[in-house]
């Protein structure tokens, strides 16, 4: 079922003249930019955001598995912590952030171009709060991911299947994801989460999140790490107060995407 999803995203893509593609190294946006690479040749282009909203480590990341696809890559900056409707960190974050990576990269592919926008949501992303797409949609990005059927799991599928490098890498989202509502996203902020969260992973762990709430880091472990985790408690604890947190928490329920959604009302 994966593979006809895939037959079907190739044909869909085909449809397409030119397209510029919203890359972040993550295996959404890995799966189509490669499927659009293969349909599309020098007629895609793949474009790397970079701030300080996420961690050095992963945009070296997307940049290798750039290379090794042979996929054609740009780099764009975008400052989000100089709007302050993103630092103040309300419910709409995401539009704030969106609207300006968005609008960067349209006008990058109309410069160059690109008469079509993409980006790598899937149908996963529809149950959840996602002002970010409310902004793709003023600008005018596509989906095929979405559109031909695509889940979570089907990307996973489908890119192990082609053997891209990253089918099974952990999911990333913007270090400004790890601040409760309302609390003022800082550069000094995402720095703390940023390197508490390195030296998880240096020390082996693979889906968590470190989420600030002030001076207290509560650690989201993947349930089947979680034992794992508790396990080198002295040592995480460690590293998430050599970050510069004050006391350190894990979550019971362990790790959830979106967690701090739980808090809006429905």
């Amino acid at each position: 079922m994966p593979a006809k999803k895939y037959e079907n995203l190739l044909s869909l893509i085909g449809k397409y003249d030119r397209m510029l593609v919203a890359y972040s190294g993550g295996v959404d946006s890995t799966l189509l930019a490669f499927a659009a690479h293969v349909v599309l040749g020098d007629r895609c282009l793949c474009a790397l955001a970079t701030s300080d909203t996420y961690p050095t480590s992963e945009v070296e990341d997307a940049r290798e598995t750039a290379r090794e696809l042979g996929l054609r890559l740009v780099e764009v900056e975008t400052n989000e912590l100089v709007d302050p409707m993103f630092r103040e960190n309300s419910t709409d974050r995401c539009y704030h952030c969106k609207i300006e990576l968005f609008g960067l990269l349209r006008t990058l592919a109309t410069n160059r171009g690109y008469t079509y926008l993409a980006d790598g949501s899937n149908v996963d992303d529809l149950g959840d709060h996602r002002p970010g797409r409310r902004a793709a949609t003023e600008i005018g990005v596509i989906r095929p991911l979405e559109d031909a059927g695509f889940t979570k799991q089907d990307i996973r599928e489908v890119a192990e299947m082609l053997g891209l490098p990253n089918w099974d890498k952990p999911s990333m989202a913007c270090l400004a994801s790890r601040f409760p509502y309302g609390e003022e996203i800082t550069e000094e902020g995402l720095h703390q989460v940023a390197n508490a969260e390195a030296e998880l992973r240096r020390m082996g762990l693979r889906q968590f999140r470190v989420r600030s709430h002030g001076n207290v880091a509560r650690l989201e472990v993947e349930p089947s790490e979680m034992n794992r985790a508790w396990n080198m408690r002295a040592a995480v604890a460690d590293a998430i107060k050599g970050a510069g947190f004050s006391f350190v928490a894990q979550d019971l329920e362990g790790y959830r995407s979106g967690s701090l959604n739980e808090v809006l009302e429905t």
